[in-house]
């Protein structure tokens, strides 16, 4: 089932182009990576899937629900975790979880629960009273990853989540979200610019100056571009070095 369509999504900043005529899909329980060099159109087109910007041209559905129809029921099937951090750093982990089941109407006891099982399962448990700003960059990203998991979504979108992150936790990070893929279904689609946190089993659209210039399965772009590697063909779809 496909979890995220886009439909000929166009975006603009006044004369500026930033997207133009974006189309992909994501399938439910499927790993997919937006790969893209910085000032792409990556966290423009986060912002038009999550709804904080309004798309006039083009269509977001998930799970066949129309974003602009009815973002209510398609933002409840979202979990997301921006670029920028969005933790109340005044706030302990737990409060921050417990805040965003409330904002999903999920019970108090239930929320209690789900809290201390998302933190348990990302291994900072242990932090759960602790104040978001007594945390490292990478307990953070953790504890904004459980957050986005606790009203139950069936969609993940994930917006640089290891940026400023050490290798390990880099690593620690990926894995969890692959994790996710495979034992609970869920689909994700994960913006990166860092070439090796493609896998060969991803799907992978490669997106360029606003525009998607390769969409398939990560082991067979460089196949079918004559490269022998995936850094050879996104510097080739790209034009980079």
């Amino acid at each position: 089932m496909t979890a995220l369509a886009i439909e000929n999504l166009s975006h603009s900043f006044g004369t500026r182009q930033v997207l133009q005529n974006v189309s992909f899909t994501v399938a439910e329980g499927r790993m997919c990576i937006l790969l893209g060099r910085n000032g792409a159109g990556k966290t423009t087109l986060f912002s038009l899937i999550t709804g904080l910007y309004y798309a006039r041209t083009g269509l977001v559905r998930v799970f066949d629900m129309a974003m602009q129809a009815n973002p209510s029921a398609a933002l409840a099937q979202m979990g997301v975790v921006f670029q920028l951090p969005t933790l109340d750093l005044d706030l302990t982990a737990g409060e921050n979880l417990r805040y965003h089941a409330a904002l999903h109407g999920l019970p108090t006891e239930l929320s209690k629960a789900r809290s201390r099982e998302e933190l348990s399962r990302l291994e900072v448990l242990d932090r759960i009273d602790d104040r978001t700003r007594a945390l490292s960059g990478g307990q953070r990203r953790r504890v904004e990853i459980a957050r986005a998991l606790m009203h139950g979504p069936r969609l993940l979108l994930l917006d640089e989540p290891t940026t400023g992150l050490d290798v390990p936790g880099r690593r620690a990070l990926e894995q969890h979200v692959r994790n996710l893929c495979r034992e609970r279904g869920i689909a994700v689609l994960w913006a990166t610019h860092f070439l090796e946190e493609v896998a060969a089993d991803d799907d992978v659209v490669v997106l360029d100056r606003g525009r998607v210039c390769w969409t398939g399965p990560a082991d067979r772009i460089a196949p079918e571009l004559g490269v022998g590697s995936v850094a050879e063909a996104f510097a080739l779809l790209t034009g980079s070095p």
